[in-house]
């Protein structure tokens, strides 16, 4: 297992419970990837140290599956943003919509008047822009999702595809829950802990601090690959595009803002958001608080890779890599990196749980398991 992230974990534990040796590699010093979670020095905060994690899901199976391995907390993501020298709630609900325009209206007096915010002309939304304007019309968008979407993807609206905008929902009523999943949560202990049980298992070795060769892969009957797609193959077609985040951090006193996240829509603040640690574990107390300045940038070699931005070029030199590795024997690509895909921690947990299951099957049947996980252009 090359990562020791939510993918490598999941697989390892459930081939190793199947009967397999496994050895789960990764460069870091420690276990759950960009999902690690630390004790910060400071103030005694657990710290989500890669940008805050919530875990989320409609997927009772995969929900009892990581309960298995650490108590859960009950947690609602409750999003503020500041705009235009306000704060408002996110996602944009009948309280957002109320407080922007001065009005007292009902669900439905409100659903009629963004209707005619919006532009009805665009009947096939193709952008991000498009999308915005037929959802909400141009001034709850330049509030609220123009300049955030410029700082997060660096680009216009304009170039991005409308698909990013439909997991950003308007409500019509007062819930300010930005998800709508029947099972949320955090771990008690912290992601970190939950995949460290995970990997507690006799036929697991964990070695950290280790780089995967073609040598040390060679010396197992098959490799399971979460890191970047492109990586495996020594970028020899080139690189795909990657957001990355870079974070600020602030310590004081008490509560420095009121909530766990602070996002910024104005494109003169440098920075998207802010997240307060202390509130992703409410059930903990801190007099002392961290806050982290959060600011996406273009991704370069040495840095970590947080989003696949998957525009045209992207997609095009993806479809050549897809190719290549599907020629490629004794792999299977898995998780957001191996399959340069935007997955929530719910869905990795619930393909590496299929994964195994079809890796097993194969073996059973004496085929040759599937080089994806899912296919990253399906």
């Amino acid at each position: 297992m090359v990562g020791a992230g939510f993918s490598g974990a999941v697989l390892g534990r459930e081939l190793a419970n199947a009967g397999h040796r496994v050895t789960v590699i990764d460069t870091r010093n420690h276990v759950a990837g960009n999902c690690h979670t630390e004790r910060d020095p400071d103030t005694g905060v657990m710290v989500h140290v890669y940008g805050p994690h919530i875990f989320h899901t409609d997927d009772t199976a995969v929900w009892e599956y990581v309960q298995g391995f650490g108590a859960f907390e009950p947690y609602r993501n409750r999003v503020k943003a500041t705009a235009r020298g306000q704060v408002f709630s996110l996602p944009i609900n009948l309280h957002t919509i109320n407080q922007f325009y001065g009005k007292t209206m009902n669900p439905e007096e409100a659903r009629a008047f963004i209707e005619a915010q919006a532009d009805t002309s665009i009947t096939n939304p193709q952008t991000f822009e498009e999308q915005a304007l037929r959802f909400v019309g141009p001034d709850l968008y330049e509030t609220f999702f123009k300049g955030y979407t410029q700082k997060q993807w660096g680009c216009s609206p304009t170039e991005l595809p409308a698909s990013i905008l439909k997991r950003l929902p308007v409500r019509f009523n007062y819930d300010d829950n930005y998800f709508k999943h029947v099972h949320q949560g955090m771990p008690r202990d912290g992601y970190t802990t939950l995949v460290e049980r995970m990997l507690d298992h006799p036929a697991i070795e964990l070695r950290l601090n280790t780089e995967f060769t073609p040598e040390l892969g060679a010396g197992y009957d098959h490799v399971f690959w979460s890191g970047p797609l492109d990586g495996y193959f020594g970028y020899r077609l080139g690189r795909l595009g990657y957001r990355t985040l870079d974070f600020e951090r602030v310590i004081g006193d008490g509560d420095l803002q009121g909530c766990a996240v602070m996002n910024y829509g104005d494109a003169d603040v440098a920075y998207t958001r802010t997240t307060e640690h202390k509130h992703f574990s409410p059930w903990e107390e801190h007099e002392a608080s961290v806050l982290y300045r959060e600011s996406a940038r273009a991704c370069t070699p040495d840095d970590i890779p947080y989003y696949p931005i998957r525009l045209v070029e992207e997609k095009a030199l993806l479809g050549e890599y897809v190719s290549l590795a599907e020629s490629t024997q004794g792999v299977t690509f898995v998780g957001r990196l191996g399959t340069y895909r935007y997955l929530d921690m719910d869905v990795t947990i619930r393909e590496a749980l299929d994964t195994a299951e079809a890796f097993k099957t194969a073996l059973a049947a004496g085929e040759r398991p599937a080089v994806f996980a899912r296919p990253p252009l399906g």
